[in-house]
């Protein structure tokens, strides 16, 4: 019995990678977004980031978090 030269494998290995990409890195759907019950609340978070962007932001000493949450405000359109 002899295959055809395409018979090996059932997809295309291009498509097969995009799709797995794709899967991988699309934003799953979400329900409403949160509200916070108290306007203004600042949730804490453990945040990794490069050492070079932490010390652009404690350059100017107090109030680095502060100019970190104005940059990323700044970046999602708030």
């Amino acid at each position: 019995m002899s295959r055809s030269p395409g018979s090996r494998r059932p997809t295309d290995p291009l498509k097969a990678a995009e799709a797995a990409f794709k899967s991988a890195t699309t934003k799953p759907v979400e329900g409403p977004p949160k509200t916070s019950s108290i306007p203004g609340v600042k949730e804490t978070v453990t945040l990794r980031i490069d050492q070079d962007v932490l010390e652009h932001f404690q350059q100017d000493g107090r109030g680095w978090q502060d100019r970190i949450n104005a940059a990323l405000r700044k970046a999602v359109g708030k």
